[in-house]
């Protein structure tokens, strides 16, 4: 059998357990039976413990079975969120979803993701090799090109585009995207990672890839209107987001952070369906930017 076809019955594995919480072999071959995958063929015992171990080995995801025989994904923390491996298999349940809708590939309409060809693979390879990378750069509305050789210590995909998180040698980071890069070169030099480092914290206080210590960590209030205050429950801003207040047609949101621009731009982009309630300096940012943006109206 093809890897690549396993490898889809693994995430199709994977993605029935997690979406049952707990269910039977039983039930997992009547589903299984349905798909195109399996040709007409039961999903055996014999099947269910290869794929099983090679679940646990690929992804390091445990399924485990409790004393009425039903099985579950054991550890919740790999499957968080924005975890690789949630991303991984959530990308490969969404194409076995639609590989097996045939006949209606003209009508489910798809949101490309660039996956920026070499550069993203040669950033990979440079870390897990440990080799620093020579990278040739062109800023938005910057004529020349820069150059710099950096640490690769993490990729972040954040709204469509990849990002690099470089650390230079003297200490300091730079955060990059990957569709601005011209040329990109492994060096022979290679580096150890801070041990101490977490990709996790070093964004925790941040909206999305804009990073900058000298914004200060603030306590903000969003007031929603309309429909936002629907799709903030479902899709919250910060992981630090939480509902303080209601009222007939709103609902206020608080969220710890850093406000860096592309936080401002993202509550511009609301409209008046998000309002700055607190502190008053980002709510005069956000009015200001506003008032600018008339102005080229007039």
């Amino acid at each position: 059998m093809k890897a690549s076809t396993l490898f889809k019955q693994y995430a199709w594995l994977v993605d029935t357990i997690r979406r049952a919480g707990r269910i039977k072999l039983s039930d997992i071959n009547e589903r299984w039976m349905r798909t195109d995958m399996s040709e007409g063929r039961p999903f055996s015992r014999a099947t269910f413990r290869r794929h099983r171990n090679e679940v646990e080995e690929m992804f390091g995801i445990d399924i485990k079975c409790d004393n009425e025989n039903r099985y579950y994904i054991d550890d919740t923390s790999l499957m968080s969120s924005d975890s690789v491996t949630r991303w991984m298999l959530s990308t490969l349940a969404v194409s076995n979803i639609v590989s097996e809708a045939r006949g209606l590939h003209d009508r489910i309409l798809l949101e490309s993701i660039p996956t920026e060809g070499d550069h993203l693979q040669q950033a990979v390879e440079s870390m897990q090799n440990g080799h620093r990378i020579i990278i040739q750069y062109r800023r938005y509305g910057s004529g020349e090109p820069k150059q710099w050789t950096v640490e690769p210590y993490c990729i972040k995909l954040f709204r469509r585009r990849w990002y690099l998180l470089g650390r230079f040698e003297n200490g300091g980071f730079i955060v990059l995207s990957f569709d601005r890069v011209l040329q990109m070169q492994t060096s022979d030099e290679t580096f150890t990672i801070d041990k101490h480092f977490d990709a996790q914290a070093y964004f925790a206080d941040y909206f999305g890839v804009m990073t900058d210590s000298r914004t200060p960590l603030q306590r903000i209030v969003l007031r929603a209107y309309g429909n936002e205050r629907y799709a903030l429950r479902d899709l919250p801003l910060h992981s630090s987001q939480k509902v303080i207040a209601e009222g007939p047609d709103y609902v206020d949101f608080e969220v710890q952070l850093r406000p860096t621009s592309d936080f401002l731009a993202h509550i511009l982009s609301r409209g008046r369906w998000l309002k700055v309630i607190s502190p008053d300096d980002i709510a005069q940012k956000i009015k200001d930017l506003l008032q600018e943006a008339l102005e080229e109206y007039k």
